[in-house]
């Protein structure tokens, strides 16, 4: 099996977050289901050091570490928070630092928590626009959930996990289109003659 670099994305600066939460399950659910490792950052961690940067320029060892994860991934699972109708500056921040160049066609699953329904199009009115600028292939399924799609910090609706796992199905679809399985000997001189 082919090792792809699978990378999860918590936009949240709280700690604990009901975002971290959602990309944390998106990732196991990928996990558990392809065999694939997966890789969890969080802003929270991380946000001294990407915070010094104010251009790409400035970035900073721990920072480049940070971004050189998030632009090498074969697939990115991002999260948000959602503050005043829109996804987290913090968030908005790391994809300002980014090598927009090693985003083409990249698989990226979105996911966003909010206190109220009413801010669940922050994924199709913002988020999505965000990665097509950086003309990454944003997946058609996203997961939104409030606060009460959770206890203690746990996913709790039915229809939650569901949706994760037709955002999975449709991330693991999409790996397989892009990074097909190498032919063993056999089959690749079979391939060659046909």
């Amino acid at each position: 099996m082919t090792t792809l670099s699978i990378v999860g994305i918590s936009g949240s600066l709280s700690n604990p977050s009901r975002t971290t939460v959602l990309v944390e399950a998106i990732l196991k659910a990928i996990a558990d289901r392809s065999g694939h490792k997966t890789k969890l950052l969080r802003l929270s961690d991380s946000a001294p050091a990407l915070f010094a940067a104010t251009s790409p320029a400035d970035i900073g060892k721990d920072a480049r570490q940070f971004l050189d994860l998030i632009e090498g991934a074969d697939l990115l699972v991002v999260g948000t928070p959602v503050y005043r109708a829109s996804y987290t500056g913090a968030l908005k921040h790391v994809f300002d630092l980014v090598d927009h160049r090693r985003f083409g066609s990249k698989p990226v699953a979105l996911a966003a928590t909010g206190g109220s329904p009413l801010h669940g199009l922050v994924i199709e009115h913002q988020l999505r626009p965000l990665f097509g600028f950086l003309n990454a292939l944003t997946l058609p399924t996203s997961v939104y959930a409030v606060e009460g799609d959770f206890s203690n910090y746990a996913i709790s609706s039915t229809a939650i996990h569901e949706r994760i796992e037709r955002v999975v199905a449709e991330a693991l679809t999409q790996l397989a289109r892009s990074r097909p399985e190498p032919l063993d000997a056999r089959s690749a001189a079979t391939a060659a003659i046909a």
